[in-house]
């Protein structure tokens, strides 16, 4: 350990875009996109499958609208927390419970969490963020 007073202080990696500017948030906040990202997808498989599934078995669609709702709540408010507000974070989350409204938040967050991470090198696909971008990211701080 140094005891050198007059040596500045080591800087730390400032990331754009996550209220607290650290790259475990931003980390944090590619996970959830993961979990937004899925959610979106159970949410169109039961929309898909309330048409194709036959009316014996129209408990499974409600299922995966059910567990698409759960999911893209607790998703929602661990991103909208770290790019917003835990106010604003939990206002989202209640609202994804709304059927048709819930997608297009989480098709917002989903676009919003994108622009953030490719703000800072993060390259993104079609299932979220690729996550060994991330010790690129480290490696510069």
């Amino acid at each position: 350990m140094n005891e050198n007073p007059y040596q500045a202080p080591d800087a730390e990696l400032q990331v754009v875009g996550v209220l607290s500017g650290r790259v475990e948030d931003l980390r944090k906040l590619a996970n959830a996109q993961r979990g937004v990202i899925l959610a979106i997808a159970l949410y169109l498989i039961a929309i898909v499958s309330q048409i194709v599934v036959p009316p014996q078995l129209v408990i499974l669609p409600a299922l995966a609208g059910l567990a698409a709702a759960i999911l893209g709540l607790v998703c929602t408010i661990m991103l909208a927390i770290r790019v917003y507000s835990p106010i604003v974070g939990v206002v989202l989350g209640v609202l994804c419970l709304v059927p048709c409204l819930g997608l297009l938040i989480l098709v917002g967050l989903s676009q919003r969490a994108t622009g953030i991470l490719k703000q800072n090198g993060i390259r993104v696909g079609l299932g979220g963020a690729r996550m060994e971008d991330f010790a690129a990211l480290e490696a510069r701080g």
